[in-house]
């Protein structure tokens, strides 16, 4: 009855304990005001227009134009990037492509998606995704996986008919994010997230000089790269369970009580 008793506080406890591990789990929340959403694009990787997850961004531009937006990623995200280019009425045959960048400016690779599709003559749009891999909180210099930071999406027409060079486009951009977590956790984090040199925005010091910061969006807590994340809790949860194994084959092969003495023969 007694180890029944701790038993069950045991994973009442584990269960507390892994309720924030699932809740990292759960997808980026969406943005809550969409009316303050861009209405264009940058031209270059300097003049990306920033975006945040969770908001549908729009532009206006011409077939040819090359596209930019920028938005941040953190450790243990794996950002989600579509693009719907809506097309003229008339129109031959073109081929769009998104592409996603680091904060390096190093084209990152998509784990699945549709990144380059081409629209047939006549259709009223075309959609594009690209699904990148898990952010990690650190990696070796000569790796080119995803680290947390600044990352670009360049949307632009590959191939078209000179006809059709010019005509007028509009995007939709939306970025989303699944939290991955401690299982592509990394025993190592940076310095601080790659996050662009170039000012985008400018703020008033002490003595009344604008200096440039790095970016204007962020979370309020800050980057989370570090030496945290759930991985600490499912490892202490498996502590737990082994000591709990070990007290009950203790109490199951310990006999149920002491041996009864046997009085010596006279």
């Amino acid at each position: 009855m007694r180890i029944t008793r701790v038993m069950g506080a045991a994973l009442l406890a584990l269960g507390l304990a892994a309720g924030p591990a699932a809740a990292d789990s759960s997808p980026s929340p969406s943005a809550s005001a969409d009316g303050d959403a861009p209405t264009r694009a940058g031209t270059s990787f300097r003049t990306a227009t920033e975006i945040d997850q969770g908001q549908q961004a729009t532009a206006s531009g011409s077939t040819g134009d090359y596209l930019y937006w920028s938005f941040p990623a953190d450790t243990g995200q794996r950002p989600t990037v579509r693009a719907t280019v809506k097309l003229p009425d008339a129109h031959g045959f073109e081929t769009w492509q998104l592409d996603v960048y680091d904060g390096l400016r190093r084209r990152q690779s998509c784990q699945y998606g549709a990144q380059t599709r081409t629209a047939a003559q006549g259709a009223g749009s075309v959609e594009l995704a690209c699904v990148l891999r898990t952010v990690r909180g650190w990696a070796e210099p000569w790796a080119n996986d995803p680290l947390p930071g600044t990352y670009y999406v360049r949307l632009t027409v590959v191939d078209l008919g000179a006809a059709d060079l010019g005509k007028p486009v509009g995007a939709e951009v939306r970025v989303d994010s699944k939290g991955i977590g401690g299982a592509a956790a990394v025993d190592g984090s940076l310095g601080k997230p790659l996050v662009p040199g170039i000012a985008v925005t400018s703020e008033e010091d002490k003595d009344g000089a604008k200096g440039a910061v790095l970016s204007s969006f962020g979370s309020d807590d800050g980057w989370s790269s570090g030496w945290w994340s759930d991985r600490w809790v499912w490892t202490g949860i498996g502590a737990v369970l082994a000591a709990l194994a070990g007290i009950g084959g203790y109490v199951l092969t310990r006999g149920s009580g002491r041996p009864s003495r046997v009085p010596p023969n006279v």
